[in-house]
């Protein structure tokens, strides 16, 4: 075991037990040395936050931006409606609006990743060849996970692969614009493709 160190209140209180007490023997020893004192703690001087924001600020400087916060990846629907629009920004604010109407649709519900993958791709290249400019891909808005986790999963796997298939080749030559659905034909849970001329 390691001795501790004597507090400053004990050393104290040893000192004036040494002075009343009486020596059995007098004469015979020295007066005992006196024991030294602990070394004084050094006190920080805390500063308050108000006093630190004070020491650093200079006139005319601006707050510092807060930190950023780390949230989670945007859906998808607003990565596409956050997109740059490619378009006639008229016909894109018509086709947002639900005022046009898709001259093709095709509905994955049900269906497998790879079985809605080559229906889409046959579906968005076989309306280009027939000249068709806009047209629906229902995806549905899928279902919730049954037990929650620590990882956030996003809600429906087709909803959220159809865009990434889209920007891929061979469909990318294809596809002008893609933006969620309006309500009427279906809201998040479908979207618009509106197709380049064909060749």
């Amino acid at each position: 075991m390691t001795r501790r160190k004597l507090t400053a209140e004990e050393v104290e209180l040893w000192q004036k037990v040494i002075q009343k007490t009486e020596k059995m023997h007098p004469g015979t020893h020295t007066t005992p040395p006196a024991l030294p004192l602990p070394k004084p703690k050094p006190q920080k001087q805390l500063k308050s936050r108000f006093e630190l924001e004070l020491d650093n600020f200079e006139l005319g400087a601006r707050a510092k931006p807060k930190p950023v916060k780390h949230d989670l990846k945007p859906a998808i629907t607003d990565q596409l409606r956050a997109a740059h629009v490619q378009m006639d920004r008229k016909a894109f604010k018509r086709m947002k609006g639900g005022k046009l109407k898709p001259e093709g649709k095709l509905d994955l519900h049900g269906m497998r990743m790879d079985t809605a993958h080559s229906a889409l791709t046959r579906f968005i290249l076989s309306s280009q060849a027939s000249n068709r400019r806009l047209v629906l891909v229902v995806t549905g808005k899928g279902k919730d996970r049954d037990e929650p986790g620590p990882i956030p999963t996003p809600r429906g796997k087709l909803r959220h692969q159809v865009p990434h298939w889209l920007e891929l080749p061979p469909l990318a030559q294809a596809v002008l614009q893609v933006t969620p659905a309006h309500i009427s034909h279906g809201g998040d849970g479908a979207y618009y493709v509106y197709l380049r001329r064909g060749r």
